[in-house]
């Protein structure tokens, strides 16, 4: 008989201490859940914090200003020969900038601008300008040639863009 208590208490000794080593289990991973999610928790409000303070730090971005329009009248009057026949093409063209103050420190030298837009024009291939890629590489072109001048004169191209705002060509 003692045999048999003691068959009977180990079965019951041998189930208790899974018991209590399940328990220590969950309760381990119990506290390292926590302490990771502490860590993570940390982890992100130092990069949120710190972005904040790094968007301060920065310098603003400059202030767009709005565009100014600056027509060059009169408007251009260009002769062709094309295919034994006089052809002419009329230009209005205006000046796009942003700086009000160095748009009308630019007005000086028009008449500097006015004499290379001439000869860039007159200088174009009527067939060309037919088609609207010849038109919008014509007018690329101006826009570099008034920039060349004012980065020469002034010191800084100033112009934004050269915009045909009627052409007739016939």
């Amino acid at each position: 008989m003692a045999k048999q208590q003691q068959a009977q208490q180990a079965p019951d000794n041998g189930a208790e201490t899974p018991k209590k080593s399940k328990g220590k289990l969950f309760l381990l991973i119990g506290v390292g859940l926590l302490a990771l999610l502490l860590s993570v928790g940390g982890v992100v409000y130092f990069v949120l914090s710190g972005d904040d303070a790094a968007d301060s730090s920065e310098p603003a971005a400059p202030v767009h200003m709005p565009a100014i329009y600056q027509p060059l009248d009169p408007a251009f009057v260009v002769n062709y020969t094309h295919a034994g026949r006089q052809r002419y093409m009329q230009v209005s063209v205006v000046l796009m900038g942003r700086d009000p103050k160095k748009m009308q420190d630019a007005t000086r030298h028009f008449p500097l601008i006015r004499n290379q837009l001439v000869m860039l024009f007159s200088g174009e291939d009527f067939e060309e300008l037919l088609t609207a890629e010849g038109k919008e590489t014509l007018r690329e072109r101006a826009t570099l040639a008034v920039q060349s001048i004012l980065e020469r004169e002034m010191s800084d191209p100033v112009v934004e863009a050269v915009l045909f705002t009627n052409m007739v060509m016939q």
